[in-house]
């Protein structure tokens, strides 16, 4: 009978994948899901051509675009460092003059000045003339200790898929015969000096159905990397597979692990031992987030019974019993957050655990210690630290070589400051201030609270005009994200500052579900076939904003990206009549077919999967693409998105276009060449989308 029921489902998923190419083959804009073929780059170009005048010839373009460049390109922006295993600072930074960006690196002292004293590490503009590519950095690995050795990762025009290239910070030059992995889709650690762990696309079935690797392999210094040695291999099925380092505070590896990805909230642990993976026992949402004093410290996503631990609580493990025997090790609870609560980041320094915690989504940070209990288990005692309270506070890096952390302190009308901050002693000091880019002195925060259909209550933010007219005349732009546990927190943006809310404006954010503001249990209340409250959730914030008379449908315009850029999509098919402009960014919109496009087949544990009936059906109840009609009140939208970005692909946001074409409605399309899932490679391509979106949202609310 089971072998039955097996081989019936089996059957079932199969008609159902047949139907789902069949659908694919009769969609009249399969072929734009080609990311560079010769008709889709001619119909994107065309689309460009047609839109582009629309915005840029608006006599408000010029002055948006300049400001935009004003301050992006800014010299008194705060320049944001790490510390590296030498004792310096490092930092990333990009303005007019360095439109790729300088890696570059300073001494604290030094870095506490108004202009420090900058050494340059390597010149990304200089190395992509020099070698006529079109060179993104895209950050670098380096090897602790001392972080002299890293891996350059050197993206083609913004794609997630990276070179990798080793560079010695010393000599500032690439080194010559070291490690080179082509371009690629790669997740690698350092071993040691000699050896990297590196998971990437060693060739016919290695790479998972998302696009990512999933076969894990050790590399020898001065071997090919054709002769990597194999340590692990998941499944096609899989999200990916990365490797995962763990080194103590010295430095000295401590373990070493494989992490498979079964979807894309889910990890496997893998101890790699001299006879093969071991796998740990810690549940499949939960994630490992480093060492502090002999104690593996982690959050669990999901309820572990077996360790009498809750979603959301963060806990540690003793190394040494849990490499002895991982069975018997026992979980140690560091921090329970309360319903109001989430943990937002971890950082580990060289003794101290620093936690940022969400409050009702405003910020604070914690330092926990690590106790020896005598012949019990360890115990954690937490401070929490005397930073500026209503604010979103960031914890930044940590140096391993004392207790010394930076922290963010932001607001949506707070400039932000850096602060440097002793974790051992709780001292701390105010380091860089950034400059007012905008006139806040005119405007106020509120924080109100809607209610969804199912009763939730929802909170948003409001930023707007001390004197403004309840008269629902107020040019509001609402924007949210909603989903992959991903808080949307209050934050200084120059962009919405100079560019709307100087400009008359009112600023809403929505902390919808499906994000993590309240923790992990606020984005499962908006997972796969709940997925309709994160719309509903939505909705009612647009209604409550209309009710309160801060706006009105004509007033009203939304933006969103990526996941966010569905939620545009739901809100232009389910209900248009709330808005008068939607700005829908690098957008999921063919969510029927979303699995098989770009890396779509990795966020099944987020959406569901469009090849089971059951499924299908919570997909095409909200999927964008299929569900615009002819003859609805549809507003004239703006696409954005960019022919280099290969995790949400460009089709979704062409085909959308396509398809309002088809049925009569106007609409604005932009696709940048450039710039991967940002849409922007660097600042100039950032400041004309910034540009953009706001003489756009200016036609549509203000005018």
């Amino acid at each position: 009978m089971r072998r039955l029921v097996l081989a019936l489902t089996m059957t079932a998923a199969a008609l159902t994948a047949t139907a789902a190419a069949a659908q694919a083959a009769d969609d009249p804009f399969a072929w734009m899901e080609e990311i560079e073929g010769e008709r889709a780059m001619a119909w994107a170009r065309a689309e460009n051509a047609r839109s582009l005048p629309v915005l840029q010839n608006d006599p408000r373009y010029a002055g948006l675009r300049e400001s935009a460049l004003t301050f992006l390109q800014a010299k008194d922006r705060i320049p944001t460092v790490g510390f590296s295993g030498d004792g310096g600072l490092r930092n990333f930074w990009q303005d007019a003059v360095h439109v790729r960006g300088l890696w570059r690196r300073t001494s604290m002292e030094s870095y506490r000045a108004a202009e420090p004293a900058w050494e340059t590490i390597l010149d990304v503009d200089v190395l992509a003339k020099a070698e006529g590519q079109n060179w993104v950095y895209k950050g670098a690995s380096c090897l602790a200790p001392r972080d002299r050795y890293c891996l350059v990762q050197l993206s083609n025009g913004g794609k997630d898929a990276v070179t990798l290239r080793e560079f010695d910070t010393v000599t500032r030059t690439f080194v010559e015969g070291g490690f080179v992995s082509p371009d690629g889709k790669q997740n690698v650690a350092w071993l040691d000096e000699d050896t990297l762990l590196i998971a990437r696309d060693w060739g016919p079935g290695t790479m998972t159905k998302s696009s990512y690797p999933f076969v894990l392999k050790t590399w020898k210094r001065g071997t090919p990397i054709e002769q990597a040695s194999e340590i692990y291999r998941g499944t096609a099925d899989d999200v990916s597979v990365s490797p995962f380092v763990l080194r103590d505070a010295d430095g000295k590896v401590q373990a070493v692990m494989a992490v498979r990805s079964p979807s894309f909230f889910e990890s496997e642990y893998f101890l790699i031992t001299d006879t093969g993976p071991v796998k740990l026992p810690f549940p499949l949402r939960s994630s490992v987030q480093g060492l502090v004093g002999g104690q593996l410290v982690f959050t669990v996503e999901e309820d572990w019974p077996a360790q009498h631990l809750k979603q959301g609580d963060l806990a540690s493990i003793d190394l040494a019993a849990l490499k002895g025997d991982p069975a018997r090790a026992s979980a140690v609870l560091i921090l329970r957050p309360t319903a109001s609560q989430s943990i937002e980041q971890v950082n580990i320094s060289r003794n101290k655990l620093i936690v940022g915690l969400n409050e009702n989504v405003t910020g604070q940070a914690w330092v926990y210690t690590p106790a020896a209990g005598g012949a019990g288990p360890t115990t954690w005692s937490g401070v929490r630290l005397d930073l500026p309270a209503n604010v979103t506070i960031g914890v930044g890096s940590a140096s391993d070589l004392d207790d010394r952390v930076f922290f963010t302190v932001t607001g949506y009308l707070t400039p932000s400051t850096l602060w440097l901050g002793d974790a051992a002693s709780g001292k701390l000091e105010k380091i860089k201030s950034l400059p007012p880019k905008f006139d806040a002195s005119t405007h106020v925060v509120e924080q109100y609270w809607a209610t969804s259909k199912d009763g939730t209550k929802v909170p948003y933010f409001v930023v707007r005009p001390k004197d403004l007219k309840y008269d629902g005349q107020a040019p509001t732009l609402l924007y949210a994200y909603g989903g992959f546990q991903q808080s949307m927190k209050p934050g200084y943006s120059p962009a919405v500052g100079k560019l709307w809310l100087e400009n008359g404006g009112v600023y809403v954010v929505a902390n919808i579900r499906g994000g993590g503001e309240f923790g992990p249990g606020w984005h499962e209340a908006g997972l796969k076939a709940n997925r309709q409250r994160v719309y509903d959730d939505f909705f009612a914030v647009s209604e409550d904003l209309i009710a309160r008379k801060i706006t009105s449908p004509r007033r009203l315009g939304i933006m969103g990206g990526s996941n966010g850029g569905l939620l545009m999509g739901v809100a232009l098919t389910q209900r248009p009549e709330l808005y008068n402009a939607i700005v829908i960014q690098v957008p999921l919109f063919d969510m029927l077919n979303y699995t098989r496009i770009g890396a779509g087949a990795s966020w099944v544990g987020e959406y569901g999967d469009p090849a089971i009936p059951a499924e299908r059906a919570w997909i095409a109840a909200y999927d964008p693409y299929s569900n615009l009609r002819a003859g609805r009140p549809y507003p004239t939208v703006f696409l954005e998105t960019s022919t280099k970005d290969d995790r949400v692909h460009p089709a979704h946001a062409r085909k959308a276009g396509a398809r309002l074409a088809a049925l009569g409605y106007s609409y604005l399309y932009y696709e940048n060449i450039d710039g991967g899932h940002s849409a922007a490679a660097n600042l100039n391509e950032t400041a004309t989308r910034y540009a953009l979106e706001f003489t756009y949202l200016m036609q549509r609310l203000v005018d």
